[in-house]
């Protein structure tokens, strides 16, 4: 073999090192998320992640009660590094020893968060990401909504869909039922009660918010109660319909990040986690009216902020259920429902 051979046959040997060498380096980040809005969030957030970080993103999506299971399976060699959950969900992932605190030092984004975001679990188990607002939607040209108590107007008779307690909103009705209704037990005894009481005057105990939109295209009914998320699509309708502002509050929830714990890949996750609650990043998610913006530092123009829970003085009125609450007493307003509403 030639000097120029040996030189030339190195030189390859170098560069496929190299290539190799990189393709060893690549990262992989597993990210345990909610099945909607996927191809938006890869647009948005994961791929101008995977360049900054020259790694990829795997997903593994799903409802949070089947993720939270696969959690607890794989507990031992867990294959997740992120999980995306509801603020109640994450409380319990923590009390399972699922997830571990997060080192908020190690995230520059953090100090931008609304105070409602910042640690909505307790100690640091999970950060918010996203919030929303639950209201009552109407027609403003057949009723006028100024408080919780007009759910069971009698301009609403057989005219109104309300939340299943199997969905997000329904505990979050029952709350504010409750809250009108100056009901003290933590059971939601006087609420469970009140839509007991109507319950022949619902047209529907809805299970997914998208059967909203058909409902009162087809004039079925002249009111709900919907998460903030719902109301682009309602409003779309040519239709005289408004979002209400009662006088005794808003209610809603979070949704927040968390790291596994036994997370194989901690460092990036961190990484992943400070770059979704960026203002760029969560900027972009806004909008495409994926996510409400937990980071105060985004600006929104009227029409994007109009269709998501925008800005600081929301931030604050939100009546939210501590999480701790939802987990001591889901049973029961689940019996209580199941008992007076669904027999």
């Amino acid at each position: 073999m030639s000097s120029k051979q040996v030189i030339g046959l190195a030189a390859g040997m170098a560069a496929g090192l190299v290539a190799t060498g990189a393709i060893a380096q690549q990262r992989t980040l597993v990210v345990s998320n909610f099945a909607v809005s996927q191809d938006l969030l890869r647009k948005d957030l994961y791929a101008p992640f995977e360049a900054k970080c020259n790694c990829k993103v795997v997903l593994d999506v799903g409802n949070a009660a089947d993720r939270l299971a696969k959690l607890e399976a794989r507990k031992a060699n867990p294959e997740a590094d992120v999980a995306v959950l509801a603020d109640f969900s994450a409380l319990e992932a923590a009390r399972k020893d699922l997830i571990e605190p997060i080192d908020v030092s190690k995230l520059p984004n953090f100090a931008k968060l609304y105070d409602i975001a910042k640690d909505p679990i307790g100690k640091n188990y999970g950060v918010g990401y996203t919030f929303y607002a639950t209201s009552i939607v109407y027609r403003k040209d057949k009723i006028d909504v100024t408080s919780w108590t007009d759910l069971w107007s009698p301009k609403l008779k057989n005219r109104i869909a309300l939340p299943n307690i199997t969905t997000t909103q329904g505990p979050l009705l029952l709350f504010m039922v409750n809250r009108a209704l100056n009901g003290a037990t933590p059971d939601f005894a006087t609420g469970v009660d009140k839509i007991a009481g109507m319950k022949g005057d619902i047209v529907t105990f809805y299970e997914r918010a998208a059967q909203l939109t058909q409902l009162f295209q087809q004039e079925e009914i002249y009111a709900t109660v919907t998460g903030r998320f719902n109301w682009p699509l309602i409003a779309k309708l040519n239709m005289p319909i408004a979002w209400a502002q009662p006088k005794e509050g808003l209610t809603g929830g979070l949704n927040v990040l968390t790291i596994v714990k036994g997370s194989k890949n901690r460092d990036l996750a961190y990484e992943f986690i400070n770059e979704w609650l960026s203002t760029e990043a969560q900027t972009r998610i806004a909008n495409d009216l994926i996510d409400s913006p937990a980071n105060r530092e985004v600006k929104l123009e009227p029409q994007i902020a109009d269709a998501l829970t925008y800005g600081e003085e929301t931030a604050k009125s939100l009546h939210v259920i501590p999480p701790d609450q939802v987990l001591a007493n889901r049973d029961s307003w689940l019996a209580g429902w199941n008992s007076k509403i669904a027999r």
